[in-house]
């Protein structure tokens, strides 16, 4: 069966890309989602929690960009320079996959101050929970075209065989 370049990532190197690719930000955003989820219900933005969910957005964001520039270089850029894309859904899972940076990156730098720095707690708790939104919304559209076969949209041609 034909798979993305997403799902062939995950399924080489047993263990290893499942857990640096997917486990380590999937945790780290879980962790955020669920921490701000409490946050926003309890308005306690000085405890615990909010602790947790400050180090996991800092590491999160700073996490994704270096998996970021690692698949941009080791991969999109040759698989792009030798039209090895599979269908337009190989394009959308792995163009999404890598869109996690700027909601994730996002959280970093809010967290971090280097942004929105003037802001009431309250625009930030927003901000924060947006950024946490965006990247669920990026992240299951990555899966979801990840999971397909690329051969749905060609006849079970490649891409670059257009």
């Amino acid at each position: 069966m034909d798979m993305t370049h997403y799902m062939e990532l995950l399924a080489t190197n047993q263990p290893w890309n499942l857990i640096i690719f997917m486990a380590i930000p999937v945790i780290l955003a879980e962790t955020i989602a669920v921490t701000e989820l409490y946050i926003l219900y309890t308005r306690n933005i000085k405890g615990m929690i909010r602790t947790v969910n400050k180090i996991a957005g800092i590491i999160a964001g700073f996490y994704f960009l270096i998996v970021f520039l690692h698949l941009l270089s080791k991969a999109v850029i040759p698989i792009t320079a030798s039209g090895q894309w599979r269908t337009v859904i190989d394009v959308i899972a792995v163009s999404f996959y890598l869109l996690g940076v700027i909601p994730l990156f996002g959280i970093t730098l809010l967290e971090i101050g280097a942004i929105w720095k003037k802001k009431s707690e309250e625009w930030k708790l927003g901000a924060h929970a947006t950024f946490v939104a965006i990247f669920l919304v990026v992240a299951h559209i990555a899966m979801i075209f990840g999971m397909l076969s690329p051969a749905l949209l060609s006849g079970g041609t490649p891409m670059h065989q257009m």
